[in-house]
């Protein structure tokens, strides 16, 4: 996953988006996941994050791009500064940039990524089946539609 920051831009398969501030990409049709889009736009008082639904053709082209599967879409992307994180990093990178309480969630950094990552691949593999999905993508409505990318 190690890539060059911005490497997307080169990349024809990826339609061109605004990308000046750090955007997660998240399943559209996974419940936990829409709820989780949904917290972070309740508590990101500063819309410092943008959110693109992994259906999307942009996000379905940078899961591709990226070289994780378009089909599953068994972690959310954090696309921050041209740099994509996944998995439990990109949850702790997300929950830091939240602010007080949200960033003490850092101190999980001192769990070793080899612990966290496998505890946030089990909750990926089962969270339709715990928490189901929709038939089409989540929404957001028209006072927050501005920080989703379509």
């Amino acid at each position: 996953m190690a890539r060059e920051p911005y490497s997307y831009r080169s990349d024809p398969a990826v339609p061109p988006f605004p990308d000046d501030r750090p955007i997660i990409i998240f399943d559209g049709k996974c419940v936990l996941c829409s709820r989780f889009a949904q917290f972070i736009m309740r508590v990101d008082k500063n819309r410092r994050f943008r959110l693109l639904a992994a259906q999307q053709p942009i996000g379905t082209a940078l899961y591709a791009h990226f070289g994780l599967d378009p089909e599953t879409y068994e972690t959310f992307i954090l696309l921050d500064e041209g740099r994509a994180s996944v998995r439990s990093e990109a949850a702790l990178q997300i929950f830091s940039k939240l602010g007080f309480p949200w960033s003490l969630s850092a101190a999980a950094r001192i769990m070793p990524r080899a612990v966290r990552d496998p505890l946030y691949d089990f909750i990926a593999r089962n969270r339709l089946r715990w928490f189901g999905s929709r038939s089409v993508c989540y929404m957001p409505d028209a006072s927050e539609a501005d920080r989703f990318i379509a």
